[in-house]
Formats: structure tokens, C-alpha cells, sequence
């Protein structure tokens, strides 16, 4: 059985129509085409999977064609499941171009971009092995690594916010490789080989191990974002146009980002969200939910400053100012005098703020216009109204 060559967009919409009311049928919430690549001791097992584009929550079109095109390719698709995925094969191929012929030739830019997939597809000699699609049904726990990589592309290319999607067990499904330029090894293969490679000059020049890929291996920036150091960003991180992550002590995490023109110099920790404006100081650091601060996720407002060498551990406002070394966790007991107290409130008038002159710095967590200092003297953690806005340069961002 084959797709017969679509004649016209009503036709198509048939098509379309025909696969959706199949019994059992069941509308992606996410899926793609990607090139994997295998490990070099075991074939069978994928080490990356790198996707051309994705689709999250659109393009159901496009699925329904993918989906009847695996059908009758000879591959059986079961809905039952939180996620599927195949390998494809030359058949799959021309039964989706036959499907996609009324917008073959529109397939450029933005337009319809699974059709530019398939066409490149179609230009190869055989796709069999290297080719993976995957659907995802629900967003639970991902049980591929196609899955886990459809995911952090997701998170990357800002189709999904931060914080918003299941990667329970992400860790567990990755493997530990080398990162060769945008290759992974496997460890084993290279143990093995280890001799016969270095005295015959073929060892490679080993970037990094890790089970995560660096973020510009698979994302191109906005125009107006800079990424100094591409080993200072890991696939999964979120950066929102204008962000500036310099070289050094600089670090995103996966889970982790920026919701606008931001400049990083110190390290968001995974689950970290700063918010535009903010400027995140050399050395600084925010923390993560597996780093100190007992699952709470640590979101920073926007125009506010952490210091360098300061750390985070509670989530701040906007137009706050976190002095240079200091370090604030949920309970560091800290100093408000209380004409103070008054301007803060007055800044956050939805707050409950007791009258009392020492906090635990979690009750101040989430408020606006805090600045925390340190009594040079007494060595006391004080707190008072940020009486100064945080602007980043313009001409950098």
C-alpha cells in the first residue's frame, strides 16, 4: 500500500480528515524527524538525536501525514503510550511527499517546514538506521532518548516555558559520552581502541563528557544574543533574545534561562529563571532545586542585580540588589530597621510584613525593590528598600 499523490489542498484535508478518524487515533502534543547518532561499540543504541525542527502543540496536519505514512510504510503506530518512535525507511519517505505535493513547492522559510524535512529526506540515497520520528501523547516522563531530546529542543527554541515539561528520569535514559565537536563517543568504544588510536594518531580531541550536549550544537541564537564560550550553556537552557553569557565563571544549566535581554556572568543553576533587565554578576550564583534551596524553584525579577561572587537562594523580585559576596539562603537571619519595613511594604502592597526588625530571608522571598547588604561592623545581613534601578547597557543588548 502506498499514499497515492495528493491532488490540491481539499484533497490533502481529506487525507487529513481519513487519518484523524481513525479508531484509536490519537493528536500528538509534540513530534519530529531526527538525525540520531549511534554508538560506535552497540548500533542499537542512540546517543543523540539531532532535529532539523520540532513541533509542539501545532502542525497537527503534518502529523496526521507523518503518522499514515509510517502505516503504510509497514510500521505499526500504537497510540497507547505516552510516546512513539521509528525508525524510517526510503517507503515512508515518498508516501509523505506523495501526501505533501500540493505544498512542495511553497517549502521554503518558515512555510511549512515538515515539508522542507521530507524534501531534504527525499534528496538522500537511503534514510534506513539514521532516521528517527517521534510523537509524544503525553507529557509524562520520557522513556527515549529521541523523547528527552524533542523535550530540551522544545525548551531551547522557547516552544514551552521553563519549568513547564517532564524530564523525570532524563539522566537515567542519556548516556555518558564524548563530545567530539558535535560527535559523542562511546566511553567503551574508546577504552578499547584506546592503544591502537594513540599510536596511529587517530585519537580524538575530547571537548567535554557529559550526557548533555552543548546548547549551540543544536541552537542557533537570536541575532542579539551572545554566547562567549559555547561550553558555558547546555542544551535545555532557555535564552531569551539579548541575552549575554560571557566567558569565566559563567554557566546556564539545562531547565534553566533567561525571559529576556539579560547579562550572565555567574551561574543559573537548573530551574533558575531571571528575568529581563538582570544582570547575574561575575561569579555569582543562583541555585538550583538540587543545590540548596529544598525543591523551591528560584525565579529572579526583572532589573535586579546579584552581585559578584553573591548566591541566590530564594526567589527575588524585580529592582532588587544582592551586594557582592554575600550569600542569601532561605534561613539567613536578616536586619530591617523599620522605616525601612515601611518603604518595603510600600513597594509591595500586597505583602504581609510583620512589624519586627529580623526576618528569615524566605519571608521577604518573591518581593520587590530589596536590597541586602552586610554591616561591614557587625557582620549583620541587613535589608533595605533599593533606592536604585538596575539598567543594563542598551548597545549590548
Amino acid at each position: 500500500m502506498a499514499i497515492e499523490i495528493v491532488n490540491g489542498q481539499e484533497e490533502f484535508k481529506s487525507l487529513v480528515a481519513e487519518v484523524t478518524a481513525q479508531e484509536g487515533y490519537k493528536e500528538p502534543i509534540a513530534f519530529a524527524i531526527a538525525r540520531v547518532d549511534r554508538g560506535q561499540k552497540n548500533a542499537d543504541k542512540v546517543l543523540q538525536a539531532n532535529f532539523g525542527m520540532i513541533n509542539w502543540k501545532e502542525n497537527y496536519g503534518s502529523a496526521a501525514v507523518f503518522i499514515k505514512a509510517l502505516q503504510e510504510s509497514g510500521c505499526e503506530v500504537d497510540f497507547s503510550g505516552s510516546e512513539f518512535t521509528a525508525t524510517l525507511n526510503d517507503a515512508f519517505v515518498q508516501n509523505a511527499m506523495n501526501a505533501f505535493a500540493p505544498y512542495i513547492g511553497e517549502a521554503i522559510g518558515e512555510a511549512h517546514k515538515n515539508v522542507q524535512v521530507i524534501k531534504v529526506l527525499a534528496n538522500m540515497e537511503d534514510v534506513a538506521k539514521n532516521f528517527r520520528i517521534v510523537f509524544l501523547f503525553e507529557d509524562e516522563a520520557p522513556k527515549s532518548v529521541e523523547a528527552v531530546y524533542l523535550k530540551l529542543y522544545a525548551l531551547s527554541l522557547s516552544k514551552v516555558e521553563l519549568r513547564s515539561v517532564n524530564l523525570n528520569g532524563a539522566f537515567g535514559i542519556l548516556s555518558n559520552v564524548a563530545w567530539v565537536g558535535r560527535t559523542p563517543y562511546e566511553l567503551e568504544y574508546l577504552r578499547e581502541n584506546e592503544i591502537e588510536m594513540k599510536l596511529n594518531g587517530t585519537y580524538p580531541t575530547i571537548d567535554s563528557v557529559d550526557k548533555f550536549p552543548r546548547y549551540l550544537q543544536h541552537v542557533v541564537p537570536a541575532d542579539n544574543t551572545r554566547v562567549l564560550e559555547s561550553s558555558k550553556v547546555r542544551m535545555g537552557a532557555q535564552l531569551a533574545s539579548g541575552t549575554t553569557v560571557m566567558p569565566g565563571a559563567s554557566y546556564i544549566n539545562f531547565n534553566a534561562g533567561t525571559l529576556g535581554a539579560v547579562m550572565v556572568e555567574g551561574r543559573i543553576s537548573s530551574s533558575a529563571i531571571v528575568g529581563a533587565g538582570s544582570d547575574v554578576g561575575g561569579g555569582a550564583s543562583i541555585l538550583g532545586v538540587l543545590s540548596g534551596t529544598d525543591g523551591n524553584p528560584i525565579s529572579i525579577g526583572e532589573n535586579t542585580l546579584l552581585g559578584a561572587n553573591s548566591t541566590c537562594g530564594i526567589p527575588l523580585g524585580d529592582s532588587c540588589i544582592l551586594d557582592g559576596g554575600l550569600a542569601i539562603f532561605a534561613g539567613t537571619k536578616v536586619k530591617i530597621a523599620p522605616e525601612q519595613l515601611e518603604l518595603i511594604k510600600e513597594a509591595n502592597p500586597g505583602a504581609i510584613l510583620e512589624n519586627k526588625t529580623t526576618f528569615r530571608a524566605d519571608e521577604l522571598q518573591g518581593l520587590n525593590g530589596l536590597h541586602f547588604r552586610q554591616n561591614s561592623t557587625t557582620g549583620e545581613v541587613i535589608v533595605r528598600r533599593s533606592t536604585r534601578e538596575v539598567k543594563l547597557n542598551a548597545e549590548l543588548h
